[in-house]
């Protein structure tokens, strides 16, 4: 992907995190993240529950994006990854007037043993919500369950999609599922260079960045891929 034209949504959608400072931009003082990896950008989707008005338009977009993509009647159940998907799919799940469940990352361990909490029934089409999607590896262990329980899914729902780890759609891809997202993070690229975020050297290094990620984080003290496994 590269910094082509950007869709109204995705636009709003860049710049409400901005706003709330969901989105952080640092080219010239890296983050390191706990995997190890170097980047010059941030997201943090979590911010996104302290602030009504704009998590309000979000789940108003996101729920359009879904509707349009999958259809109005293409879900049985919403459910949210723990821990970061759960509000989100709670907040769908109202708009979209169906049960909510929510999948942990492992079963629980004692009573029921349970991976997914809430009610449900064989055959259900869950629409999996999470916030972010990165290289894909969470997503695939909450559809693994899913399946498990006796239920289908072939949509996911993230509000932010890195859009710079091919894998992230590949895996999903293998297993039948597909990737709805409001913004990338080439979007909010475009966004950060229409609203005077970053000068001429932020934008060059971010696209650098994007373009090359495991690159960058290697001449940037950081690990790649490979050294994360």
């Amino acid at each position: 992907m590269t910094d082509a034209p950007i869709s109204e949504t995705a636009r709003q959608t860049a710049r409400i995190l901005m706003e709330i400072e969901a989105i952080l931009f640092r080219p010239h003082d890296p983050f390191i993240f706990t995997s190890g990896r170097a980047s010059p950008v941030y997201v943090d989707c979590r911010k996104i529950v302290g602030f009504p008005r704009a998590r309000s338009a979000l789940m108003d977009m996101g729920v359009d994006l879904v509707k349009r993509a999958a259809g109005y009647e293409a879900f049985d159940v919403i459910a949210g990854g723990e821990t970061a998907g759960i509000p989100f799919a709670a907040w769908m799940a109202e708009r979209f007037g169906l049960p909510m469940t929510y999948i942990r990352k492992k079963p629980k361990g004692f009573g029921r043993n349970a991976q997914i909490e809430g009610n449900f029934r064989d055959g259900d089409r869950f629409l999996l919500v999470e916030d972010l999607a990165t290289d894909g590896g969470s997503k695939i262990n909450f559809i693994d369950a899913i399946e498990q329980a006796g239920a289908k899914v072939a949509h996911t729902f993230v509000i932010f999609h890195y859009g710079i780890f091919p894998q992230s759609v590949a895996k999903l891809k293998e297993r039948g599922v597909n990737l709805h997202a409001l913004a990338t993070w080439w979007d909010a690229l475009a966004v950060a260079g229409e609203q005077g975020y970053l000068d001429a050297k932020g934008m060059a290094e971010v696209r650098s960045f994007l373009q090359q990620p495991d690159a960058w984080s290697a001449a940037h003290g950081g690990k790649t891929s490979a050294d994360i496994g």
